[in-house]
């Protein structure tokens, strides 16, 4: 004869069982839908390396590169019933000097693009919670979220370097990066190469460049030159 307590052991045992199936399940269901994502556009559109503070917390000076970039990206095909949200940014990537096989990688930008059934978790303020919800309307995937539209962007982050030094640095390219956060499953990053309905992401290399010299030594040396 089973007690109360192990009836109540088995009941919910039996019920964690068919949760972690039914999860399961959810969580496979992603590899039915297609992924899609395409750069159209990535490029620079101004460079400049400057001597200073990078930031109001910054200790001391160093060289700092400022850039702006135009990108035009579709990021939508990321968007199921069972996107939470997508975290996508971009990287300034250059090889090491020291290390052939080494890569340095900063952020410089990034954004968080929620789904509809999740506006309400975001860290939005009122107006913008209001504006995304009137665009939603009510549906569990809205094909506009996913549309990266940047022209002229600002970085959101200095890119520096732990040596202080950026001037003349180069084969520098951008790189945009999305990480796609699930209601239930595993997170999931940008791919290198395709797993069956999943493609990976095309043209998010911009064209390598390299980062200009300090304008303030330029013109310190052409004074010097006229006295």
């Amino acid at each position: 004869m089973y007690s109360s307590l192990v009836r109540l052991q088995n009941t919910f045992g039996f019920f964690t069982t068919v949760a972690f199936v039914v999860a399961l399940l959810i969580s496979a269901s992603d590899f039915l839908s297609p992924r899609t994502p395409t750069v159209n556009v990535l490029k620079t559109t101004q460079l400049q390396t400057v001597k200073g503070r990078a930031d109001y917390y910054s200790s001391k000076k160093e060289e700092y590169a400022i850039i702006k970039f135009t990108l035009d990206a579709d990021l939508s095909s990321l968007f199921t019933w069972n996107t939470k949200q997508v975290f996508a940014y971009v990287t300034a990537e250059w090889p090491s000097a020291q290390n052939n096989n080494a890569t340095n990688q900063a952020v410089i930008w990034d954004t968080i693009i929620t789904a509809p059934s999740s506006d309400h978790l975001g860290n939005f303020s009122p107006s913008k919670l209001k504006r995304l919800r009137k665009s939603a309307n009510g549906k569990g995937i809205d094909p506009s979220r996913g549309k990266l539209q940047l022209k002229n962007q600002r970085l959101k982050y200095p890119l520096t370097h732990p040596t202080g030094r950026l001037a003349n640095t180069e084969d520098v390219q951008l790189k945009l990066h999305y990480n796609v956060q699930p209601w239930v499953g595993f997170l999931s990053w940008n791919q290198a190469q395709d797993w069956g309905k999943w493609k990976a992401l095309k043209n998010g290399l911009s064209k390598k460049f390299t980062l200009p010299a300090i304008k303030v030594k330029e013109q310190a040396k052409k004074k010097t030159t006229k006295v």
